[in-house]
C-alpha cells in the first residue's frame, strides 16, 4: 500500500499529543513535514519525527513533498489553511470547530468539492465506543421514543495543557473567536446530532466568562436544545470545572435511560424502566488528563478514508451543521431569544 506523505500545520498541544504520535503510529503514514510560526518550536518537533520544518504554511501546501495535512492551528486559521491546502491538491484533516463563520465553512466546502479532496474534521467523540453503541440502541428502537437528554464537557481550561499556558490563543478572542462554546461545546453538538441521528433546530443560550478574568472569551455555557423531532435537553460547555473531567451525556427515552461517559468503569450503563440494568465496559474515552491514553482514531479514520477513497465519517457538511449549532448559540445569547439553527 502506498505511503501517505503527512504534513501537520501547528505545532501545539493537539498536534503534539494527537495527530503527530497517531501518525506517527499508523503504517501507512510517513511525516514530512511540519509547520509552525514559532520556528523552535517547528524545529524541535521537525527533529522529532524526522521531517523538513516550515515556518510558513502556504510554502509547505506548495512544497509538492505531502499529499494532506492536518490544520492544529488556532481556530480563525482553520478555514484560510484549509482552503489553501485544498486549492493545492491536498487531503485535509482540519480540527474543530471546523471553521467562525458559516461563510468560512461554505467555501471550505466547496475548496474540497472542486479539488475533488477529502475534507475531514476532527470530531473525535463520534469514535468514542459507547457513542457508537447507544447511537447502535437508539437507532434498533431498543430504547424507544427519546424524550430527552443532558450533555456536559467541562474541565479547569486549556492553560493547564495548552502549549502556552494563560497566553495560549484560547484565551484571545481575535484567534479563538469563542472560548469553551467553541471548544468543548462544539464537540457535544456534533455528539448529540450523531447519536439522535437528528438535527438541532432551535438553541437557547447563556455563555459567561465568570472564571477566568484573563479571557475575552467565554469559559462557562449552558445551552438548551430542541431537534427536529421535538426532543429538548441541555448542553454545557465549561473551563471553570476544577476537579474531575465531565464528559458525560445522559439520554432519557421511553423504554430505558443510557448514561454514557458518567461511570468511571463502564462508560456505558443502561437503566431500562423494568428494573434491569446493563452495564457495558467498553474502554475509556480520551481526555486530556487521561495522558492522551489510546487513539482518538480519528487519523487512523482519516488516512483510511484516503487511502481507500472513502467519505469520511465527518465530512465538511457534517462540521458545518455542528458548527451552525453553536453560531446559533451564540446569536441566542446576544440577542436574549430562542435562536433557529
Amino acid at each position: 500500500m502506498t505511503q501517505l506523505k503527512i504534513g501537520v500545520i501547528g505545532c501545539g498541544s493537539i498536534a503534539q499529543h494527537r495527530h503527530l504520535p497517531e501518525y506517527a503510529a499508523n503504517a501507512h503514514v510517513e511525516i514530512v513535514a511540519v509547520c509552525d510560526i514559532n520556528e523552535e518550536r517547528a524545529k524541535k518537533t521537525a527533529e522529532k519525527y524526522g521531517a523538513t520544518a516550515y515556518t510558513s504554511y502556504e510554502e509547505l501546501v506548495k512544497s509538492g513533498t505531502v499529499d494532506a495535512v492536518s490544520v492544529c492551528t488556532p481556530n480563525y486559521l482553520h478555514a484560510p489553511i484549509s482552503i489553501a491546502a485544498l486549492e493545492a491538491g491536498l487531503h485535509v484533516l482540519c480540527e474543530k470547530p471546523m471553521a467562525i463563520s458559516q461563510k468560512e465553512a461554505e467555501d471550505m466546502i466547496a475548496a474540497a468539492n472542486a479539488s475533488g479532496k477529502k475534507l475531514m474534521i476532527a470530531h473525535n467523540q463520534r469514535f468514542v465506543a459507547s457513542h457508537q453503541k447507544a447511537r447502535q440502541l437508539i437507532e434498533s428502537g431498543e430504547i424507544g421514543k427519546i424524550y430527552s437528554f443532558r450533555t456536559a464537557f467541562g474541565h479547569p481550561g486549556p492553560e493547564g495543557w495548552s502549549a502556552d499556558g494563560k497566553e495560549s490563543w484560547f484565551f484571545q478572542k481575535e484567534k479563538a473567536f469563542i472560548g469553551a462554546m467553541g471548544d468543548l461545546g462544539v464537540h457535544k453538538t456534533d455528539l448529540l446530532r450523531y447519536v439522535l441521528g437528528e438535527e438541532i433546530t432551535e438553541v437557547g443560550a447563556f455563555i459567561e466568562t465568570s472564571a477566568k478574568s484573563f479571557a475575552d472569551v467565554d469559559d462557562t455555557a449552558v445551552c438548551v436544545l430542541k431537534t427536529e423531532s421535538g426532543i429538548i435537553g441541555t448542553l454545557a460547555a465549561s473551563w471553570s470545572y476544577v476537579g474531575k473531567e465531565d464528559n458525560s451525556t445522559i439520554i432519557y427515552g421511553e423504554k430505558a435511560i443510557l448514561r454514557l461517559e458518567d461511570d468511571s468503569t463502564y462508560s456505558l450503563v443502561a437503566q431500562y424502566a423494568n428494573g434491569q440494568v446493563v452495564k457495558y465496559e467498553l474502554g475509556k474515552i480520551q481526555s486530556n488528563e487521561s495522558g492522551g491514553q489510546g487513539s482518538s482514531h480519528v487519523v487512523d479514520h482519516f488516512v483510511e478514508c484516503v487511502v481507500e477513497d472513502k467519505q469520511p465519517l465527518i465530512t465538511g457538511e457534517e462540521g458545518m451543521k455542528s458548527l451552525a449549532v453553536i453560531l446559533a448559540a451564540l446569536e441566542s445569547n446576544e440577542t436574549k431569544t430562542i435562536t433557529r439553527v
